[in-house]
This record gives C-alpha cells, structure tokens and sequence, in this order.
C-alpha cells in the first residue's frame, strides 16, 4: 500500500487499484475534527459521536479523492453476507444508506462507494475488464458467512466479472498477534476458510493490551491462551479460493496502532469507524 496525506489527512491507496485507475482510499483516524475517544477523523455516527463532526470528517475524506458525501452510499452493516447492486439512481432514493448488507458493488462512474471498520477486514474489489467495482466488510462473522466470495459471485451475476480478472485489496484490520478469541469461534472460522488460519500460544501469557472488551466464549485458563485467527491470510485464501486473480494484503494491524487506527479491541469499545472508500471516476 502507498500512504498519502492530503490536508492534514492520512489515507492508503492499494498500488494494484492505482494500476487500475480507480479512485480510492482507505482512511486513518488522522485530520478530523472529532474529540474524545472519536478523535479525529470518525466517520461513523453510530458510536456515540456527535453528527456535525461526523459529517464534517465525512466531507474532508470524500474532499481529498475529489468526491462529495453527496455522490455516495452505504449500508447499515450486520456481519452476513447480502451484496447490494446499486446504481446512481439509488442516491435518490430515501432510506437507501439504511439498506442492510456488508457489500456493495456497482459499475455506475462517479458513485462512491463507502463503509466504515474499526478492526474488521475492509476489502475493496475491481473489474478493469468489465469496469465493476465493489467493497465489503468482513469482521470474523463475515469470514464464517463469505462475505468475500459473496462479493466475488455477485460481481460475476451483476456483470459478468471473471473471477481471475477481479482485483482485490484487502485493507487494515486487526492482526494475527492481536485478535485472540475462544476456541468455539476459532473453529467457525477455521472451517470457513481453506488454509490454516488459527495460532496458538501454549503455556503463554496473553497480554494486558490484548485482553478483549469480553473475554470471548471459550476463554481459555490462567496461562494459557486463547487461539488467534490470522484474518489477513483468512481474507487471502478465500478470495484466492473464490478464483481471484490478483490479492493485494495490507498487512497492517489496527489494533496494534491506534495512533493511527480505530480499534475496537484495542479500545475496549469506545473508538470511532476509519472510512472506506472506492468510486470509478
């Protein structure tokens, strides 16, 4: 990933999407106006900031791609795995950010496509062939569902997208020394992805700043730890297994970096949302 800033701004662009031509970013926490736990840029009004700062970080991030809040949608997230096709005639229906799905995809130029994460994996796809695009969101009930390859298949109905022609990026989330969970969720996930994804640490101390907001279902015992998933190479292998052509990893950890980063986890559950973002110019 390339880092840039734009007034005060931070934001990563995947170099296979910039080979592409697509419009793109995904934003840090950095050169907003939010305070508090929120600070700086959140873009999600659903963790207890105030709107008005909200939509100010929303414009600022929409500002430095060349965009306007008024050129995109959302969804209202809920970790399954539905995939919206939208088109530009949905900026004009009422309701259409409160839809719920974890991904959307269009092949509509100048549509925005935008959601929000603090830990969970942002994905951002392309069909330079067909010009499609799409974004998704998958935090470990994501994986266990297929919200990725779901994302791919989708594309393949809606536009006759090849999986071996779909670019993807998958973006920061929580890393594999980090997300540490119970042994009934690391086997959901496990079996929901084709390659080993599940670390253990045997007779290892978990961490104070690693300690989850609750301890997970399955919580291990005193001086052992819990399973760790490892979502970058989770994300990897499904996408790779759905046929995509080109995966392009981040590779960067937000909880490990909430300088830079909302994390969920590493926050303890009062933190703000990073934006995503993808528009086909």
């Amino acid at each position: 990933m390339r880092r840039l800033t734009h007034g005060g701004l931070a934001y990563y662009q995947f170099d296979a999407l910039r080979e592409a031509s697509v419009n793109h970013g995904i934003f840090t926490r950095l050169g907003g106006v939010s305070q508090g736990p929120w600070a700086s840029l959140n873009m999600s009004c659903t963790t207890g900031d105030a709107a008005e700062p909200v939509r100010e970080n929303r414009r600022r991030a929409f500002s430095a791609l060349g965009l306007t809040p008024e050129q995109a949608l959302t969804s209202w997230m809920v970790h399954g795995n539905a995939v919206r096709v939208v088109s530009s005639d949905d900026l004009r229906v009422p309701g259409a950010n409160e839809a719920r799905a974890d991904a959307l995809i269009t092949q509509a130029r100048g549509l925005a496509l935008t959601l929000r994460f603090a830990d969970c994996v942002p994905a951002l796809f392309c069909d330079p062939v067909n010009g499609a695009i799409g974004i998704a969101h998958a935090g470990w009930r994501g994986i266990v569902n297929g919200v990725l390859v779901a994302t791919v298949r989708a594309m393949q109905r809606a536009f006759g997208s090849r999986p071996q022609d779909i670019v993807v990026g998958v973006g920061p989330c929580i890393g594999p020394d980090r997300f540490e969970v119970g042994e009934d969720v690391a086997a959901q996930i496990q079996a929901a992805v084709p390659a080993p994804v599940v670390l253990s640490d045997e007779g290892k101390e978990q961490p104070a700043e690693a300690q989850p907001v609750a301890p997970p279902s399955g919580a291990g015992v005193a001086g052992k730890r819990n399973p760790r998933v490892d979502l970058w190479t989770a994300a990897r292998a499904q996408l790779e297994g759905a046929g995509v052509g080109h995966v392009e990893v981040a590779a960067i950890c937000t909880a490990s970096n909430t300088r830079e980063w909302f994390s969920h986890r590493a926050e303890r559950g009062k933190t703000g949302r990073f934006g995503a973002i993808i528009a086909l110019d």
